[in-house]
């Protein structure tokens, strides 16, 4: 028998999705039969895998202890040396300016030195959060970037937070600025790039197409050219719809790819710069609401950015 104790953390999730992270060992079929036969059990009574799951519920489970037999640990966070460059932090959230170079997450080519992993290290190793405490809660990121893009990437230490997050970035609450290195000068120097963006999942890129295409999705970029040195000039970008690779491809397409970008650039106008990744960076993050915002209520209207870009300190002094 095995008791879970529901926190903050888990309420309102639904019981099954509650068991498939707290007991993974224990196939969905079995799941669904214990559910029937009573052997799974909320307060002491009869439960469906669908019902949500309140704050102070305990969840009882008659099975067998092979279930619950603990694995090998080897969960990267416990033997790294946490790397941040922190942009804000309260008790709910974390803003992490990442550097270009690291993925957000594992991926073929990394499996620990990842940025989840160093903030799940840094949140373990100062307290403020024990896995041994959660039934199934980690902390997560809301958005993602780019490996080789740099810049402001949010973090969630708690569900309620995670889940207002997710729902306000779904709804477009949140203003996301970006800073690239371009070719040329653009023409207007600002206005807005529109266009609809068809991904090919093999080559991993997006094609940016004037009108709509079956599969494409519609992109929006606002942009206005902030200053210009030689060949390059320095562009702000807000992301009006976030979709992948939006800003490299439709800078592309206007006649202006980013310097460095070895996917949608031309490698005769990156020689000589000596870079080998695209000069894009996620350096500011406002906090938009337009609707009730909960526990993060009190970060509507307010701005974060980051410190310094390297891309701007060595093209645009």
């Amino acid at each position: 028998m095995k008791k879970y104790i529901i926190s903050s953390n888990d309420a309102q999730a639904r019981l099954d999705k509650f068991l498939m992270k707290a007991v993974p060992a224990l196939p969905a079929p079995l799941m669904q039969k214990y559910l029937r036969l009573k052997r799974i059990k909320v307060n002491e009574k009869r439960a469906t895998g669908n019902q949500r799951l309140n704050e102070g519920d305990t969840v009882t489970l008659y099975v067998s202890d092979e279930f619950f037999e603990p694995k090998e640990n080897k969960n990267p966070y416990l033997t790294i040396q946490p790397k941040l460059n922190i942009v804000y932090e309260d008790e709910n959230i974390l803003l992490v300016d990442k550097s270009p170079g690291m993925p957000v997450h594992e991926d073929t080519n990394e499996k620990e030195n990842t940025l989840i992993n160093h903030i799940l290290a840094y949140l373990y190793q100062k307290g403020a959060w024990n896995p041994e405490d959660e039934n199934t809660f980690i902390p997560a990121l809301c958005n993602r970037i780019d490996r080789n893009t740099g810049g402001i990437v949010i973090a969630a230490k708690n569900a309620p937070a995670l889940r207002v997050m997710n729902d306000k970035i779904k709804h477009r609450e949140l203003k996301k600025y970006y800073l690239c290195a371009v070719h040329g000068s653009p023409k207007p120097a600002q206005g807005l790039l529109e266009g609809y963006l068809f991904k090919d999942a093999v080559k991993n890129q997006v094609f940016v197409h004037p009108r709509p295409k079956p599969g494409a999705k519609y992109a929006a970029t606002k942009y206005r050219t902030l200053k210009q040195q030689g060949k390059l000039s320095l562009v702000e970008c807000e992301l009006i719809t976030g979709r992948t690779h939006q800003i490299r491809a439709q800078m592309a397409a206007a006649g202006h790819p980013l310097l460095g970008d070895g996917k949608y650039g031309r490698n005769e106008l990156n020689q000589g710069f000596r870079r080998n990744y695209q000069a894009l960076y996620s350096y500011k993050l406002t906090f938009a609401f337009t609707s009730p915002a909960e526990t993060l209520e009190y970060l509507n209207g307010k701005t974060f950015e980051v410190k310094s870009v390297p891309f701007v300190e060595t093209y645009f002094r």
